[in-house]
């Protein structure tokens, strides 16, 4: 059985942080985020990371990142390409923006073999989230191996809206709907959440109107599980997106991953379990960001979670 493998998606640049964020310390020993990411991953079971990542971006990441954690865990690269389109496709004029993070997830299939899960580079997951992910996709493997479901297999580690705003600007969250066995329904991908007084309000129409929603809803931060034949699926998805959405907006049309799911839950082609986790998510979306999340990781050492040292 193959082990399930870590995808990290790393390619973007963090306008609205302006810079490189994935690669900026945020404790004194000069670790980053995604080193937090991957000492938990590790200490799950994961033996195999695979880093998505802009070509430009390589000699910077493989040196702060890559370099460092490769005595620990296996280290791939996948480059997420502009021009990584269907056959037969073209570039539209003036493009510069990546497809999305279900192409981001495409730029690596190549080099998945098995069950996987996905993060962003820049999200403070905890470690709960590894374990149970890890664990449940084992499971996956196991029951894909004896072939007792057709439908495909997948798995979400879900977050409390409130555990994942910042103070200093907005957010993109998956918001989710569940079954009382705790299966996906609907997701419903809102780019734009904000903090509202007491609580969070989300517009579709760049601020001139916002809609109520629950702070205790479930969203997707981005943290996935897959068995092999997601990427297929997602091939199929990028495919359609790219004959009937890039058209409609040609400069910023994206794919998002958790759009491909929900298409799949439309299509009753796949059972998605949803792990909730009750530990706060925190990243650096903004620099006003960052000194919350420095005392965080600070605080999680002192309590012991994390040693000084992550990578002695």
């Amino acid at each position: 059985m193959d082990k399930p493998v870590l995808v990290i998606m790393a390619a973007g640049m963090g306008s609205r942080y302006g810079g490189l964020k994935q690669i900026d310390p945020v404790d004194e020993q000069g670790n980053k985020i995604i080193d937090f990411s991957i000492y938990d991953a590790v200490r799950a079971g994961f033996s195999k990371v695979i880093f998505i990542i802009k070509k430009e971006n390589e000699q910077d990441f493989r040196s702060c990142i890559g370099d460092v954690v490769k005595g620990h865990i296996d280290v791939e690269y996948a480059f997420q390409e502009l021009s990584d389109i269907p056959e037969g496709m073209t570039v539209p004029e003036g493009r510069v923006k990546p497809w999305g993070t279900a192409h981001a997830v495409l730029s690596a299939r190549r080099l998945i073999n098995g069950p996987f899960a996905v993060i962003n580079a820049d999200d403070f997951y905890g470690r709960e989230a590894f374990k149970i992910i890890y664990d449940y996709l084992v499971k996956l493997q196991t029951e894909e191996e004896k072939g007792t479901d057709i439908k495909l297999g997948a798995v979400m580690v879900g977050y409390e809206l409130k555990n994942t705003l910042t103070e200093n600007g907005y957010v993109s969250r998956g918001v989710c709907s569940t079954d009382k066995d705790g299966y996906l329904t609907d997701i419903v991908e809102r780019t734009h959440i904000e903090k509202k007084g007491n609580g969070a309000a989300y517009t579709e129409d760049e601020g001139q109107t916002y809609v109520d929603i629950a702070d205790d809803s479930i969203v997707s931060m981005n943290m996935w599980g897959f068995t092999q034949g997601f990427v297929d699926e997602a091939v199929k998805s990028f495919e359609m997106f790219f004959k009937n959405t890039v058209p409609l907006n040609p400069l910023k049309a994206e794919c998002y991953l958790p759009g491909v799911v929900d298409e799949l839950l439309k299509a009753d082609r796949a059972a998605v379990k949803v792990l909730k986790s009750a530990d706060r998510w925190f990243g650096v979306t903004y620099k006003e960001d960052k000194p919350f999340v420095v005392e965080s990781i600070k605080a999680l050492k002192e309590k012991g979670e994390y040693p000084k040292e992550l990578w002695q």
